[in-house]
């Protein structure tokens, strides 16, 4: 059974808008390409055709996938903390010994973005960070090895 994806409301509304530009826009220019490709003769050796029904099956895809996580999400506040515990939509800062300090916000894997410092909470670090609070050294079991941070401030 799959988990139940997280998002914040700004997440939430961003695959609103893809999800709309899919079913309208997208839709509709694929649609055209189709038809154009068919009017160009022999289906068979069309490769138009082809890579507008290959872009047809992938956008059908990402609508079916968008469709279910705007169902089933369930709409996180960033900076939320419950008694200062870590958990998705915290801000959290951490430390691994001998670095600067790093600042993440928890979010759901469909919102992960490490590079703007939005990690998911299925990743290593978030699994990790999860559940602690300020002042816990976690151990992080990562694909590269496992580290330890001390975990700064939760917000």
């Amino acid at each position: 059974m799959p988990t139940t994806p997280f998002l914040t409301r700004e997440g939430y509304a961003k695959l609103q808008e893809e999800l709309e530009y899919l079913r309208t826009k997208k839709r509709e220019e694929i649609a055209q390409r189709l038809h154009e490709a068919m009017e160009g003769g022999e289906l068979i050796e069309n490769a138009e055709y082809e890579a507008a029904k290959n872009e047809q099956a992938f956008v059908e895809g990402r609508i079916k996938e968008l469709e279910y996580l705007l169902a089933s999400a369930k709409i996180i506040e960033e900076g939320g903390t419950h008694g200062n515990v870590v958990q998705v939509g915290s801000r959290v800062t951490i430390q691994e010994e001998g670095a600067e300090p790093e600042v993440y916000t928890i979010v759901g894997a469909a919102e992960a973005n490490p590079v703007l410092g939005r990690i998911s909470n299925e990743s290593p670090l978030g699994k990790a960070l999860i559940g602690k609070k300020a002042g816990d050294n976690v151990q992080v079991d990562a694909p590269q090895g496992s580290f330890r941070v001390t975990i700064l401030k939760v917000e």
